[in-house]
């Protein structure tokens, strides 16, 4: 259903473009689409509380053990590791309550360092700079992803990768009915014209290997 143009347009939060402009209403919430962007997202008001956040992500069961999640991270582990020199240092942004991307990259001989707002808080590894970054099933938690790829852009030491993958949102038509809009923790949607756009106004050079995945270069 489209959305009421009564709500005031905030301003995107991934491109800080002030012309937001309304997308739909959907089980009672709010989002919004940028013109410049191409992102979706939800409307700010409308975003979880701490609390409910967490409890979300410790319904995930995600294991360094687990094959199938292996296989999963494996889509951006694989063309990640190839653009890689061996022993390169690296921060896994947002790890979760199981940090296995850490460890697989620790398999393949690189230094992994993680952290996590809710499940690795120790503020310390940001305080240092990496030869890449991985950002896996995380930006479409940002509630100001803006700020936060300013942030990871900053953590990169000149040459360096970031690596992000995120289901990309693709037609407005199946919006309503996605299962990646329906987890309550998801509340900004990339298209890959998205990241392309949050790579070029900062200057780095953006490749998209598959789907889902986008590999940006500092």
């Amino acid at each position: 259903m489209a959305q009421s143009s009564a709500r005031p347009a905030p301003a995107c939060c991934v491109c800080r473009a002030s012309a937001a402009l309304p997308f739909m209403e959907v089980e009672g919430l709010s989002y919004w689409k940028c013109p410049r962007c191409e992102a979706r997202f939800l409307d700010p008001a409308q975003r979880p509380a701490p609390a409910d956040e967490r409890a979300e992500y410790l319904r995930h069961q995600n294991s360094v053990e687990d094959e199938g999640y292996r296989r999963f991270l494996s889509k951006l582990a694989v063309p990640l590791k190839v653009r890689l020199k061996p022993n390169a240092s690296g921060l896994d942004y947002g790890c979760g309550p199981g940090p296995a991307l850490a460890a697989m990259l620790r398999e393949a001989g690189h230094e992994m360092a993680v952290y996590d707002p809710f499940f690795a808080p120790d503020a310390a590894p940001l305080s240092r700079t990496y030869d890449f970054v991985t950002c896996t099933e995380t930006a479409e938690h940002f509630f100001d992803p803006a700020a936060e790829f300013d942030r990871l852009g900053a953590l990169l030491k000149p040459g360096g990768w970031l690596a992000v993958m995120t289901c990309f949102q693709t037609e407005d038509a199946k919006f309503a009915k996605w299962q990646y809009r329906q987890d309550p923790t998801h509340v900004v949607f990339y298209r890959e014209a998205t990241l392309r756009h949050i790579a070029a106004t900062r200057g780095w050079h953006c490749e998209i290997p598959v789907k889902d995945v986008a590999l940006m270069r500092v």
